[in-house]
């Protein structure tokens, strides 16, 4: 598995706290009008600390840690000392399965080991809103209707893509049950698809554009509003 990175966080600063709302554009790019954004996500004070810490606790928790060695005791080979201990003039030595030798134990090599790190319900809903609120400020959050009309082919949804401005690295977020949406951009290698309600930090920050259905917002407002 490649090596993941921390996303950087830039320039960030926080929202207004009025009226929180992003342009709602159709397929064809134009804009059609505005949605209201919920300001608990989109509209807080950024804290840089805690996103440096939802990133840290989301990589430790990706590290699989399934290294293992074997100890000299686990090696297989006979434990019969391999020469008399004195009148050789070789160093003293018992088994064959001493580290110095080839095919002898590992001396504190790797074992299997959980990195796994824990972070409290309130500050993982803390640090998405900081990452929402940070792409939203960049003006890097696309709201798309009419998706669902079009027919699950890659090369129109590639199009829609591109005449939206997600050219780059794009974080697609639909609703659970569009699996028709995941299947029709599974394959564009751009863009990543994940359900809204699964959404966490470090898939926020490390993408250029978060691009969102009118419904992926209604759920993920459900999960994270109170």
């Amino acid at each position: 598995m490649p090596r993941k990175t921390q996303p950087s966080v830039k320039k960030i600063k926080s929202a207004p706290s009025e009226k929180l709302s992003a342009s709602v554009v159709n397929v064809a790019g134009k804009v059609k009008g505005r949605i209201q954004l919920p300001k608990e996500l989109f509209g807080v004070k950024v804290n840089k600390q805690l996103l440096a810490q939802a990133v840290r606790v989301y990589l430790a928790n990706q590290r699989v840690g399934g290294a293992s060695t074997k100890t000299r005791g686990e090696v297989e080979g006979s434990t019969r000392k391999i020469y008399r201990q004195k009148g050789t003039g070789r160093a003293r030595h018992g088994a064959i399965r001493a580290p110095i030798f080839v095919g002898g134990g590992i001396v504190f090599g790797p074992k299997p080991r959980d990195f796994g790190l824990k972070m409290p319900a309130k500050m993982k809903k803390a640090a998405l809103a900081s990452a929402l609120t940070s792409q939203l400020v960049g003006n890097n959050i696309i709201v798309v209707d009419g998706l669902e009309t079009l027919a699950p082919k890659t090369k129109l949804f590639a199009d829609v893509f591109h005449k939206i401005g997600a050219t780059k690295k794009t974080l697609f977020l639909i609703p659970n049950d569009a699996k028709m949406l995941a299947r029709a951009t599974r394959n564009l290698s751009n863009v990543d698809v994940l359900s809204a309600v699964n959404v966490h930090p470090y898939t926020v920050l490390s993408h250029e554009k978060i691009v969102f259905t009118k419904d992926a917002l209604t759920h993920l407002s459900k999960k994270f509003v109170q």
